[in-house]
């Protein structure tokens, strides 16, 4: 069969693109063979990423052994945890641009006949997937895997009880010996971090979309399964190319109504609605809010991981991980079974035999922790084009809140104000100016609401913000707003006083306020300067769309 690569190697015109292939030490047997790249976003900071050549070395065992040559190369990767609550922090989402447009980049420059994508954490896995759907060559996604959960005095931890202990040190509910502890033993492993956050999630998601092989999202980073499974990946991608299985052919309009489906089961992050909705821009499919919350309001949940439980990964992992939830949401039909994967099978046939081991951890259609999904889309007139929050996080309590807006015109004043105290139960803490333009790159919040969490106020203050919540949030957070302050939303006019109602089963959110009082303040309200002035956050800043549409580059 004829190959993309032939374009560079096939021919006496392509002698000296064949010289300098040799000069890297291929034989000719070598440059006969498919041209597959390796994109991997190695690095020596994110833990998420600190093994990727390991799984990089067995990927391209696996390419090797089914026929193929591999051509291995990098990109960045972010840490939010390590960018958190800090000017870092307005990179991270950006950076899932960056990550799309630099595998086009390589992959059409040399000419690549599919790809093997290598990631780990929040904005690498999304941004990988984006590529594969703009080029839409054979392709598949093989992730680093879940750290394991920490272990502190019998109890498991994660990266999110240090983030929350800040609080409770701040309250003076926990010493700063104990904190010292925890920031010692919640992290032991490489990996991505061990609960139901954003890496997880979206490795989760690319498994269910079938974009990655059974195990992507749930086998243990330690686990010699992981480097078995990134060979069995290099091994798939070679079956693919062969039957000419396109990322466009997988990710179709049934593929991200399952995606949708097993994010409802798990109670996934909030990111998720971003991430999605970009990926299916690059393969040219429509995208709403409405859909999100259709599937939610028709899904149960059946996971209740970090945040949102005492579960992790590892647990998930042990109950049969994301094909048991699969097997167990298709009972309800609430999948389609007839979708391709990267096995180069249905979902049906990969879910033949499959069974949930502990329905403590995946419980069943029948007794499930919800009858409607972990995610909720909320509109009213304070997010005309809507919010999102992981309602399995929200304390029942909490699930319908009326109280005082606190306005925060940026997330370190929030912050500050939070740790000093001066947040009172009952309040809504809105933080604005931090959506994709006027952020810019639309901050996580996870140190003001693990200080909430950690002050035992999180079933009793509300944050809302058209910035973002990191899938280690739990509490009343919304986030996503839209359209963001610095695109004249409502939530740029909100005062210190209004009222705002919340009501998360309704899916509403609105401020106590007339139309023609709101159109009044934003007749009198006038954008602020762009913060960035140059550099890519400022190109970003000018580019960027709604957090509605997925942030993209338009």
């Amino acid at each position: 069969m004829a190959y993309r690569s032939d374009e560079v190697k096939k021919g006496v015109v392509r002698a000296p693109h064949r010289s300098l292939l040799k000069a890297t030490g291929l034989t000719d047997e070598e440059i006969r063979r498919p041209f597959i790249g390796v994109a991997n976003s190695t690095n020596d900071i994110v833990p998420g990423h600190i093994h990727l050549d390991k799984i990089a070395e067995a990927v391209k065992a696996g390419i090797r052994l089914a026929g193929g040559t591999p051509f291995e190369f990098t990109t960045v990767g972010i840490c939010d945890g390590i960018a958190m609550n800090h000017p870092g922090m307005k990179y991270s989402l950006p950076s899932r641009e960056v990550i799309a447009d630099s595998i086009e980049l390589i992959a059409e420059a040399h000419r690549f006949d599919a790809l093997v994508l290598i990631p780990s954490c929040d904005k690498v896995t999304p941004g990988m997937l984006m590529a594969a759907a703009r080029m839409n060559i054979p392709g598949i996604v093989v992730s680093g895997g879940p750290m394991l959960a920490g272990k502190y005095r019998g109890k498991d931890i994660d990266l999110i009880s240090v983030f929350e202990a800040v609080g409770a040190v701040g309250a003076g509910r926990m010493s700063n010996e104990e904190l010292e502890e925890y920031e010692s033993y919640a992290c032991p492993t490489c990996g991505s971090c061990a609960g139901m956050f954003t890496a997880n999630t979206m490795n989760c998601l690319t498994e269910a979309l079938g974009m990655g092989l059974p195990g992507n999202g749930t086998v243990p980073a330690p686990y010699s399964e992981r480097i078995r499974l990134a060979k069995q990946a290099g091994i798939a991608v070679m079956s693919l190319l062969e039957s000419n299985i396109t990322p466009g052919r997988i990710l179709t309009k049934e593929a991200f109504r399952n995606a949708l489906a097993v994010d409802m089961a798990l109670g996934g992050s909030t990111n998720t609605v971003l991430h999605l909705a970009a990926i299916a821009h690059e393969i040219g499919l429509d995208f709403d809010l409405g859909m999100v919350d259709e599937i939610s309001m028709s899904t149960p949940n059946l996971c209740r991981i970090s945040p949102a439980g005492h579960h992790h990964i590892e647990d998930l992992y042990r109950a049969g991980g994301i094909m048991a939830v699969m097997a167990e949401l298709s009972k309800g039909g609430h999948l389609y079974p007839d979708v391709v994967t990267s096995t180069g099978k249905s979902l049906a046939d990969n879910l033949k035999g499959v069974q949930v081991l502990d329905a403590d951890v995946i419980r069943p259609l029948s007794n499930p922790y919800s009858k409607t999904g972990g995610l909720a889309i909320l509109f009213g007139n304070l997010t005309p084009d809507g919010a999102v929050v992981k309602q399995s996080a929200v304390a029942e309590n909490m699930l319908k809140h009326s109280g005082p807006v606190r306005v925060f015109n940026g997330e370190p004043a929030a912050t500050e104000a939070v740790l000093g105290g001066k947040i009172n139960p009952g309040d809504v803490v809105v933080i604005r100016y931090e959506g994709p333009k006027g952020g810019p790159g639309m901050r996580e919040m996870l140190t003001p609401t693990s200080a909430l969490a950690g002050m035992g106020l999180d079933d009793k203050v509300a944050l809302v913000t058209d910035g973002r919540f990191s899938g280690g949030t739990r509490g009343a957070a919304i986030g996503h707003v839209s359209p963001e302050a610095q695109e004249a939303g409502p939530i740029a006019v909100l005062r210190d006083g209004d009222i705002v109602e919340i009501d998360i089963p309704g899916r509403k959110l609105n401020i106590n306020l007339s139309d023609d009082e709101i159109k009044a303040r934003l007749k009198d309200w006038c954008a602020p300067e762009l913060k960035v002035k140059k550099g890519y956050l400022a190109l970003y800043a000018r580019m960027v769309s709604s957090a509605a549409k997925g942030a993209i580059i338009e």
